[in-house]
């Protein structure tokens, strides 16, 4: 055999060591001991010791083996092409090697390319949080104030006052106070502990975004009582958690499962990264939540009225039930007791369209659903398809005729086409399917007086968020 006059990094990797940092020490120890009159077979087989044990692998799952629920039923062609779009994403997303079942709802939408999880879709996954199915708005959720015999005009003039919709946050003067427990809790995470994300925190508390997020006051038909309800996620500390997530999640994904999908990469839940992130979520909803109570309270004082009661759900979570890790995209929690927090007498929030009822309802826990209800009326077809429908008429034409009678306001001043009624699934429909499906049991309907939200925003804002 031909002597070895040195050994290199070429040589370790046919041995089976990954590069990294350990290779100029494994180097030197090779090339000591070939000085010493070993022979690359002897070396070799004193240096296996410091190859690590390959990671755990986790194949796809075989296409259709894992069932999901359909709580929907199409009434024409359009709903028919949009199931199918949904059908195929959710063929997609259980094939994710952790998903143990799921579930799609009346309010069921695509949300990206072919096996992202759709809107209105439920995933049960073992062991395991996957970000990319709460998506970047953590949280998005809903709050109601009972405010008795208020005046509705009196309410959104004051609510007008108060919130704030569009990019960024608030002016320097002009903020709500954030707990500074709550900051140091950001700070003592490694998955919220960012200068950025702890700034946003701050400047952003009593904000609302832009898209589908609005601020609603209507008389509730149970009780003839004024009620507001909002409608937000948890803004830019939410959308840094998920990057922060899905950066963790990816890297999980290429060492053990990179035939997944990495919309659909995960973090082992039991791993010192998953409890991180688990309690990371916590932080993220108690921060919406505050946010939430910080524009119901301002808006309350500044209207002089009274808030009888206050409960709020969340619909772009993480739940857990026993082992299992139940992740609603726009799907709305509907068993008893889901938080801590939640409502005592099991009432969760439904909103349908700007020109339709809020809808208070009490869940089912259908096993069917896993224990979920939809989120709102959901979409048919895209905000572009909307537009391109409404041909010539023009966005300010198709408001007045499709919200007669009512004050709806954009924030910006300029109305957003793809939020009007007429863009959403028929309300009547979804409130159909619900009962047929025995996911939920209406309890009351705010009817709707009027709302705000964000309207058309530049397209420098637009770009700016589809970066973040």
């Amino acid at each position: 055999m031909e002597k070895t006059d040195i050994l290199t990094g070429h040589d370790l990797t046919a041995w089976g060591h990954d590069p990294g940092p350990q290779f100029p020490a494994l180097l030197e120890r090779a090339n000591t001991l070939l000085e010493k009159g070993g022979t690359p077979e002897t070396i070799r087989a004193e240096l296996a010791s410091a190859i690590p044990p390959k990671p755990e692998q986790f194949a796809l799952l075989p296409k259709g083996s894992i069932p999901f629920h359909e709580n929907i039923t199409p009434a024409d062609e359009d709903e028919e092409v949009n199931l199918a779009k949904v059908r195929e994403a959710m063929l997609a997303v259980m094939q994710t090697p952790t998903v143990i079942g799921g579930a799609i709802m009346p309010d069921a939408c695509p949300a990206g390319p072919v096996g992202t999880i759709p809107v209105g879709g439920v995933v049960a996954a073992h062991n395991a949080i996957h970000p990319g199915m709460h998506s970047a708005d953590i949280c998005c959720s809903l709050m109601m104030s009972d405010l008795g015999d208020a005046d509705p005009k009196t309410v959104l003039d004051a609510a007008a006052s108060v919130t704030h919709f569009g990019p960024g946050g608030r002016p320097q003067g002009q903020r709500f106070t954030v707990s500074l427990d709550l900051l140091d809790a950001f700070r003592d995470n490694p998955f919220l502990n960012s200068k950025k994300t702890v700034q946003l925190a701050q400047e952003q508390m009593g904000t609302q975004g832009d898209g589908n997020h609005f601020l609603f006051v209507g008389v509730s038909r149970q009780t003839g009582r004024t009620v507001m309800v909002t409608h937000h996620g948890s803004r830019g500390p939410g959308a840094k958690l998920y990057k922060a997530g899905m950066e963790v999640a990816e890297r999980f994904r290429r060492r053990h499962s990179p035939q997944a999908l990495k919309q659909n990469a995960w973090i082992p839940a039991d791993s010192e990264e998953g409890q991180a992130y688990w309690e990371a979520l916590q932080l993220i909803r108690k921060w919406t939540k505050t946010n939430h109570h910080s524009i119901h309270q301002a808006t309350t004082e500044a209207a002089g009225a009274t808030s009888r009661e206050r409960f709020w759900n969340e619909h772009n979570f993480v739940f857990k039930r026993g082992d299992v890790y139940l992740h609603g995209k726009g799907a709305t929690p509907a068993w008893s007791g889901f938080a801590p927090d939640a409502d005592p007498h099991g009432r969760t929030l439904i909103p349908l369209n700007m020109a339709e009822p809020v809808l208070v309802v009490r869940g089912r826990d259908s096993a069917d659903s896993w224990g979920f209800s939809p989120h709102g009326a959901g979409r048919n077809w895209s905000r572009t398809e909307h537009m391109r429908r409404l041909g010539t008429t023009t966005p300010t034409e198709a408001l007045a005729a499709e919200t007669k009678g009512l004050d709806v306001r954009f924030h910006s001043g300029k109305v957003d086409a793809s939020e009007l009624p007429s863009s959403y699934k028929p309300a009547a429909a979804v409130e159909a399917q619900i009962e047929a499906f025995d996911l939920a049991e209406i309890v009351d309907r705010i009817d709707p007086y009027g709302c705000i939200m964000a309207g058309e925003m530049p397209r420098f804002f637009r770009k700016r968020k589809s970066r973040d």
